[in-house]
């Protein structure tokens, strides 16, 4: 079945940068959208940004200007590359893709990666 798998989290200072990177399997074929959401503490998970395969981005409120969404439709990749981070912005960050596999146009969703802002 197919799989994403996201890395580059971590812990960073307010006002620092992190990208964050996803990879979607092989098995998941005519992907249309990919993006990310993220879950704070005691919070909703909310989307984050979303690129559609033309390349179309949307972006939540919170993080314009700070966050740029892009993807690699080769590779099977989309990445989030976040500036000027705020304590704001800590949560799990999850990458999330729609496609077909298995004959069946199907959601997809990675395990999550850890961003963490400290003041």
């Amino acid at each position: 079945q197919g799989q994403l798998v996201e890395s580059g989290g971590g812990l960073v200072q307010a006002g620092g940068s992190l990208r964050l990177s996803c990879a979607a399997s092989g098995s998941i074929f005519s992907i249309n959208n990919m993006g990310w959401y993220r879950q704070a503490p005691g919070k909703q998970r909310e989307m984050v940004a979303l690129i559609a395969s033309e390349g179309r981005t949307n972006y939540a409120d919170s993080v314009k200007g700070r966050f740029t969404i892009s993807r690699d439709n080769a590779k099977n990749m989309v990445y989030l590359q976040m500036n000027s981070l705020k304590p704001e912005d800590t949560g799990v960050y999850y990458c999330y893709a729609r496609g077909l596999g298995g004959l069946r146009w199907n959601d997809y969703w990675g395990q999550g990666t850890q961003v963490t802002v400290s003041s």
